[in-house]
């Protein structure tokens, strides 16, 4: 992994025409996991609040339906990015959150996050 972010975009730029088709698949397949409405959001939560029930999701998410919440939950475990816990009590209780692989996505929620409050200032202001 490089060191600084000047590295990283110089390296970018060399790779080349080969290369720079990778480099495009990859930010295509990191949009496609992070797309719709939702998943951000119930990212932001988890990295915020840590392990959250389903129920506590729900009310945090505004505006997400059961069904909604449901599907984009399990999108982003079958993608590695949170991980589901059932415990046995009586009623059932199922809580979700971030697993190692997801918390590498932290620094680039953090980023949309600070470029977001950003926007919105200008957008205010202007």
């Amino acid at each position: 992994m490089c060191k600084n972010k000047l590295k990283q975009l110089s390296e970018i730029k060399d790779f080349g025409r080969e290369n720079c088709k990778l480099a495009l698949l990859a930010g295509a397949d990191t949009m496609d996991l992070l797309k719709g409405k939702w998943k951000v959001p119930i990212l932001i939560t988890l990295i915020l609040f840590d392990k959250m029930k389903y129920n506590e999701l729900l009310k945090t998410v505004e505006g997400i339906g059961t069904k909604m919440l449901l599907k984009e939950l399990n999108e982003l475990e079958v993608n590695h990015l949170i991980s589901r816990s059932v415990s046995k009590t009586k009623p059932l209780s199922v809580s979700y959150q971030i697993t190692g692989y997801g918390k590498h996505l932290e620094r680039l929620i953090v980023e949309i996050l600070n470029w977001g409050i950003t926007h919105r200032k200008n957008v205010r202001l202007n």
